[in-house]
């Protein structure tokens, strides 16, 4: 299953391509050959006529937002189908598919706290720490960071905003997350912990260091603590 980050990043690749290109009509030919899609086949997921995609393709017709909407959803959900074969190499290609991220977002006005505190189901376990406003968030995969995430790939993790949660999952004790966040360089503005067993004392007291919020979540699963971040959290 591919992460819906992976596919939400491409979608924008591909968007971003097309409104900025200086020949637009090339640019949708060159996305729909790549998802390997006729005219016919593209024109019946857009329930239009073939003869009008011909007219995008040939700059006969400027493609606005709506249609650059439809177009790459008529795209996705045909590789679907495929289990999502060209999105893959395409996140591949583009560096987006990171080892260990289960999903990542920004937003587009920041969030308190207390909202993340309540949307992960969680409670904070340190007592010395800044309440910053919250830009976006990134979910890792402790196990598969750790074994998987090059170094130069910390960037990638930490999104367009580093005024961000890092939330871990695959935890047992939230001493490892605590470590690789104290000698990183650059600091989320606070950290969230999946279900441990429990939590290390050595972790809480580097996050009173760092002045970062420590957070439990006891959402019951990795996947619903995903999607109450999906759907309770403001999108971009």
């Amino acid at each position: 299953m591919i992460p819906r980050y992976v596919v939400d990043e491409v979608r924008k690749r591909i968007a971003g391509d097309i409104v900025f290109s200086e020949n637009p009509g090339q640019a949708v030919r060159k996305w729909r050959t790549t998802f390997g899609l006729s005219q016919v086949e593209l024109a019946r997921y857009l329930r239009m006529a073939s003869s009008v995609i011909s007219d995008y393709e040939k700059n006969r017709r400027k493609p606005g937002m709506k249609f650059v909407r439809s177009f790459i959803e008529a795209l996705l959900r045909h590789d679907e189908i495929s289990g999502y074969a060209v999105t893959k190499s395409l996140a591949q290609s583009m560096g987006i598919l990171v080892a260990g991220v289960v999903d990542i977002r920004e937003f587009s006005k920041p969030v308190k706290l207390d909202e993340l505190v309540t949307v992960v189901e969680g409670y904070i376990v340190n007592s010395r720490f800044l309440s910053l406003p919250i830009y976006g968030y990134t979910v890792i995969n402790s196990y598969e960071a750790i074994e998987g995430l090059r170094g130069n790939e910390f960037w990638s993790i930490m999104g367009l905003s580093s005024v961000r949660a890092l939330i871990f999952t695959a935890v047992t004790t939230g001493r490892s997350p605590m470590v690789a966040v104290r000698v990183a360089p650059t600091k989320p503005a606070a950290v969230v912990i999946h279900s441990p067993r429990t939590v290390d004392v050595l972790a809480i007291r580097l996050a009173d260091r760092e002045l970062l919020p420590l957070i439990v979540s006891t959402h019951p699963s990795v996947s619903s603590l995903v999607e109450a971040l999906r759907t309770k959290l403001p999108p971009r």
